[in-house]
């Protein structure tokens, strides 16, 4: 069973309905009990960094996370789930991340050129960095789909694939049992559900 963690944050509908689609048993839930007893983890979030930061804080659940990825169970954050793994993020602010990743979180519109629209929205081509689990039903130059105005950086040893939107931008992140995906899987047609299907076979 997959645990997807309900901190207030996104519409978490679609990621139900697409782990549901390739046959995972999936909970939206913020019941700490479910959570230590389900076999994964996923973090999603939408939205803006402080604001998410403080309700999994404030909700308990940073502290469930922590504690989950320590006993190494696997764990996937998706979007601005994936962000909320690092160790501070730069969005109208300073903010501290989970500190699971090394790292931080910030504007795209720091290192993409001027012409090039924020927040990038669309389909963009993974390429791989590292050889990951979570990539062995895909294949490099595959499309995912993006929503976002942040990337992750200073994370080099984490990143395991990159997209490229007038810059190379972070794509897909692994640090042990934990993994983190900027794209969103479950808006990603067949190349997703694989994803998501690499996933629930860690």
């Amino acid at each position: 069973m997959v645990a997807i963690i309900d901190y207030g944050v996104g519409n978490l509908f679609s990621l139900k309905s697409s782990l549901k689609e390739i046959g995972a048993e999936a909970v939206v839930t913020s019941d700490e009990k479910v959570i230590a007893e389900a076999d994964r983890i996923i973090l999603p979030g939408v939205g803006a960094f402080e604001d998410a930061a403080r309700k999994l804080r404030d909700s308990g659940m940073a502290d469930v996370v922590k504690r989950e990825a320590a006993a190494g169970k696997p764990m996937m954050g998706i979007c601005l789930g994936m962000q909320l793994m690092f160790d501070v993020g730069y969005e109208y602010g300073v903010h501290e991340g989970l500190g699971l990743i090394r790292g931080s979180v910030r504007a795209i519109a720091d290192v993409i050129p001027e012409g090039y629209k924020i927040p990038h929205i669309g389909w963009n081509l993974l390429k791989f960095k590292k050889e990951s689990p979570l990539f062995k039903y895909i294949k490099e130059d595959d499309y995912v789909y993006f929503v976002h105005s942040y990337y992750a950086a200073e994370c080099d040893e984490s990143v395991i694939a990159v997209t490229e939107y007038g810059a190379e931008l972070t794509a897909a992140v692994a640090n042990g049992n934990v993994y983190g995906c900027q794209f969103h899987p479950e808006k990603s047609g067949e190349v997703g559900m694989k994803i998501l299907k690499a996933f629930m076979e860690l």
